[in-house]
């Protein structure tokens, strides 16, 4: 079942063309990736989908619905979550507390015992693995605990699409390993997973389909193994990295 829906999007910036007529899909119980050299318009993709950056052309839909008057706080009540690439943590609070806070915008008026909200908040730092930070302040964590901070905050909304923009940044080879494990048990209960990432290795383990952005356009677009050996894809981007 395809969740998300881009066809032929573009965003221009005065006259840059940021976004040149993007396609892409997203299936529930997927984890999508969206790679390409820095500056290739990979984040401003996800603004366009998110609702923080205003389309001049084509169409963003999530479970038929089309977003184009949809504003961000409605794409978020619609079931869609986002991390950024720069960290967004509520420094003053607790690593709990700051998964609390969506948990509470999340339930609204609605009443709900606050022991059943820190159960809930305690299962999501238990699932991402820092649970040991529960009670540290969000600003003295490592980078690495921030960024899976971020994740857990994000499913404390509740999302049925989940944008993961460079989650593995800050996070050492074995964590990166846990986080992967992670993204296909988070697939596995009928969520779509998008991800930008420049760990290869991640992308390569982990994802169902890739697409891949130079410049503003999709240049390929296929499984891991399809996109790896395109030839324009290693001389645009792969061709740089080791993805062994």
């Amino acid at each position: 079942m395809t969740l998300l829906d881009v066809r032929d999007v573009a965003v221009r910036f005065g006259g840059v063309v940021a976004v040149d007529g993007v396609s892409l899909s997203a299936g529930a119980g997927q984890v999508t990736g969206l790679i390409g050299p820095n500056g290739a318009g990979k984040t401003t993709v996800f603004n366009a989908i998110s609702g923080l950056q205003p389309i001049q052309a084509g169409t963003v839909a999530f479970r038929g619905r089309d977003l184009r008057h949809v504003p961000p706080s409605g794409r978020s009540r619609a079931g869609i979550g986002r991390t950024f690439q720069r960290l967004e943590a509520f420094g003053s609070l607790t690593v709990r507390e700051n998964v609390l806070v969506a948990i509470e915008i999340r339930r609204g008026w609605r009443w709900v015992p606050a022991s059943a909200q820190r159960a809930e908040a305690d299962h999501l730092l238990a699932l991402v693995g820092i649970s040991a930070y529960a009670d540290q302040r969000a600003d003295a964590v490592p980078t690495g605990v921030a960024r899976l901070l971020e994740v857990a905050r994000s499913l404390a909304t509740g999302p049925r699409l989940l944008l993961l923009d460079e989650p593995s940044s800050g996070l050492v080879e074995a964590e990166t390993e846990r986080f992967g494990r992670l993204l296909r048990r988070l697939a596995e209960q009928r969520r779509s997973i998008v991800l930008v990432e420049h760990d290869m290795g991640l992308v390569m383990s982990t994802c169902d389909f890739v697409y891949v952005l130079d410049f503003g356009r999709v240049i390929a677009a296929g499984t891991p193994a399809e996109v790896r050996a395109d030839p324009r894809v290693q001389e645009a981007y792969l061709g740089t990295l080791d993805v062994s």
